[in-house]
């Protein structure tokens, strides 16, 4: 057995019984093979400079740490860092790995000489020994370490905490070995990794990691003007439209300004719960995630090589498939009414998505978190951009893949468990490939996913949005939750477990919610707890609340039902007054306000608990007398939580089950796919301790709801 691979199995704490029990193997077998001294581990409470230093291999990295300060404002350089108490991960590029580098910054023309000596200015080479260890390194604070097995599970994952340079690493798993692991796509020793340090873990690397400064859009010109395939029609049709300014934002250098002059608020405990202290963003990141069909899409669809294909080429096959009949077929490309410009924007979103984040889960019901198994299907909804649209992320565990817009028959019954039984070929929707997160490909604001079919928003598609319920987080509505590494994130860290959003009139930091100066916005991942929210994060809004959501678009022109999950197990939250409407200034009252107290049973105030009057019950052995329950809850604008919903983990009854989880029916309006509608929630109570809680909202056409022949499910 392999020492090494011994130890990256087991705990921190159990590593020194492995190697006294492996050592004495060693000692009393008659194996006379002979070891790499040079790079073998040797167990002594060391620091993660001492081990460094102790081994010649990490010479060139150790060198470098010795100049490069921690920050632009700091005289300490990173070997001090590494030496004091902490828990850092440190990727260690070895002295092979570092020359290897130069090498290739030598073939691509940036340095004359393969060596240190060969940069045009010192400011240059300062540059580049930043990038080789910002990058090598993550400061976990007080509590959060990498070691193997505890990268994401989902191939090119990327690890939650940031490295010093501020960018996420994915994780690539090899198919060869099981040990053998590729850190943005730079491989790591297959035998020296998860080596335990007193402030950290060190992992050996055979290739320097040092992402790619490209934003999408400086990607997409690189592939037309080098002549580069893969996407070289995606990128052109993307730049036809106008996008490549857009695409090259990656931060908001105003916010950025801001937080360093102290002109944005870093931290409050106003309005907290005991032990809580909230804290703003660092930083104000722009992402995208584009679903492109490849070259070998169009050539096979056109029938030219991905380099001679033009954009007329590509507006011909759109229109002869009558692909969006409605649209503009002009060349006014940049303009939203145009058939390519709609065409293209359907493809992407304003939020950067790894792998790990395509579709988020956590507590559906047969989920297993330690293992990471499935259980019911899940879906994401999010708006594209361009003219806003719906798209559809999906993944089950019979689908074997994330997908676009796939509409299976799933097993809805009032005692299924929401697995797919079965996808007409016309709903299979579209398999979402791997990224290729190699050099150049690897932009520091994107995610580029191949695809092999037409993405279109068509007839079919809309028809089978507007026949299913759409559920979606409020956080998935936000994409700077997603750009900025907030929603659901799991770093164990106080400014990351309790964010506080500036309000508009400091700052507008997400663009689609506006926020009173007197409402305190805060969020909470809910990571690092055992909440019966449904994906684990919540919304604690405090203050005098009065804050304003864009709603995402709807697929058809019809009647809807908006509805509001309550979650409530206390007293501490508040009343609201809901509004809706297209006109931000005019928005109209909704029914009567909704007291956050009320729960399917009680209404818990300061005072002891009350009845409530929602009309909830047990669910029965009789599934008709449960059926006439749910009916007499919705004719007084209650529902019972969803069944797909499990109230703390996948072992808890189902959120149906409980009568701390309903839904309250706050609109039912016709809606027009081409309006946007904003939803706004305002105290009635003047008591700013108390805060209103949000979880998920539901988007439900008259069609699923009110349907005869086939009531709505209970999932």
């Amino acid at each position: 057995m392999n020492l090494y691979n011994a130890i990256s199995c087991v705990t921190r704490k159990s590593c020194l019984v492995v190697v006294i029990f492996f050592a004495l193997i060693l000692g009393f077998g008659s194996c006379t093979e002979t070891i790499d001294s040079s790079s073998r581990y040797v167990f002594k409470d060391v620091t993660i400079t001492e081990y460094l230093q102790k081994h010649e291999q990490y010479s060139e990295y150790v060198r470098l740490l010795t100049k490069v300060p921690v920050s632009r404002i700091s005289e300490t350089t990173l070997i001090q860092l590494l030496t004091a108490r902490g828990n850092y991960t440190v990727f260690a590029p070895t002295n092979a790995a570092i020359q290897l580098y130069l090498d290739t910054l030598w073939r691509k023309g940036i340095i004359t000489d393969p060596s240190w000596d060969g940069f045009s200015s010192e400011r240059a080479r300062d540059s580049i020994e930043k990038v080789v260890v910002y990058n090598s390194i993550l400061d976990g604070g007080d509590n959060t370490l990498y070691y193997t097995y505890d990268f994401p599970n989902q191939q090119d994952g990327e690890i939650s905490l940031p490295n010093m340079y501020d960018r996420r690493l994915s994780v690539h798993q090899s198919e060869d070995s099981l040990d053998l692991y590729l850190i943005n796509n730079e491989p790591m020793d297959v035998r020296n990794h998860d080596i335990p340090a007193i402030n950290g873990v060190i992992h050996a690397m055979n290739g320097v990691v040092a992402p790619s400064n490209n934003s999408l859009g400086h990607w997409m010109y690189d592939n037309i003007d080098q002549g580069r395939e893969g996407f070289h029609v995606a990128s052109m049709l993307a730049l036809t439209c106008g996008l490549r300014d857009t695409l090259e934002l990656y931060l908001d250098q105003v916010y950025e300004d801001m937080y360093l002059r102290g002109d944005i608020k870093v931290n409050t405990t106003e309005y907290e719960l005991e032990g809580h202290n909230f804290h703003t963003p660092e930083h104000r990141y722009y992402g995208f995630t584009y679903f492109a069909e490849t070259d070998s899409f169009w050539t096979a669809e056109i029938g030219k090589p991905a380099l001679e294909i033009t954009v007329e080429d590509v507006v011909a096959y759109l229109d002869a498939k009558g692909i969006y009949p409605e649209a503009a077929r002009n060349t006014d490309y940049e303009n939203e009414n145009n058939l390519l410009n709609q065409f293209v924007t359907y493809h992407l979103l304003p939020e950067r998505l790894p792998t790990n984040h395509l579709v988020y889960h956590w507590s559906e019901y047969g989920y297993n978190r330690n293992t990471k198994q499935l259980g019911s299907a899940m879906s994401e909804f999010y708006t594209t951009m361009g003219k806003r649209r719906l798209l559809k992320i999906y993944e089950s565990k019979e689908s074997n893949g994330v997908y676009l817009n796939r509409f299976p028959v799933l097993n809805n019954g009032r005692n299924g468990d929401y697995h797919e039984l079965s996808c007409k070929p016309e709903n299979e929707g579209i398999l979402i490939g791997m990224p290729n997160l190699e050099g150049e490909n690897n932009v520091r604001n994107a995610m580029v996913y191949p695809i092999d079919k037409l993405l279109v928003y068509d007839d079919l598609t809309r028809d089978n949005m507007q026949q299913n319920r759409i559920r979606y987080l409020v956080s998935s509505m936000l994409p700077e939750f997603m750009n900025n590494n907030i929603r659901m994130c799991e770093i164990q860290q106080t400014k990351y477990l309790d964010v506080w959003i500036p309000s508009t009139n400091e700052y507008n930091y997400l663009e689609n919610v506006f926020i009173t100066a007197d409402t305190r916005f805060y969020y909470w991942p809910g990571t690092h707890a055992s909440w019966g929210n449904f994906e684990s994060d919540e919304f604690t809004i405090r203050g005098i609340q009065d804050v304003t959501f864009t709603l995402p678009p709807v697929p058809r022109r019809g009647t809807y039902e908006i509805r509001y999950a309550i979650q409530n197990g206390g007293n501490k939250r508040g009343m609201v007054q809901f509004y809706w409407g297209k006109d931000l200034e005019k928005l109209a009252p909704m029914g009567i306000p909704l007291d956050l107290r009320m729960s399917g049973l009680y209404l818990r105030t300061a005072h002891g608990d009350l009845p409530s009057d929602t009309g909830w019950e047990q669910d029965t052995d009789d599934d008709d007398y449960n059926a006439e329950v749910d009916k007499r809850m919705r004719n007084k604008g209650f529902m019972k939580g969803a069944a797909q919903q499990c109230t703390r983990d996948n072992t808890a009854g189902k959120a149906r089950d409980g009568e701390y989880t309903i839904r309250r029916i706050i609109v039912r309006q016709t809606m027009d796919p081409d309006e946007t509608y904003y939803l706004r929630f305002k105290t009635v109570m003047d008591d700013p301790t108390r805060f209103l809680y949000m979880d998920y909202l539901e988007y439900v056409a008259k069609e699923v709801y009110d349907n005869p022949e086939k009531p709505e499910d209970i999932w």
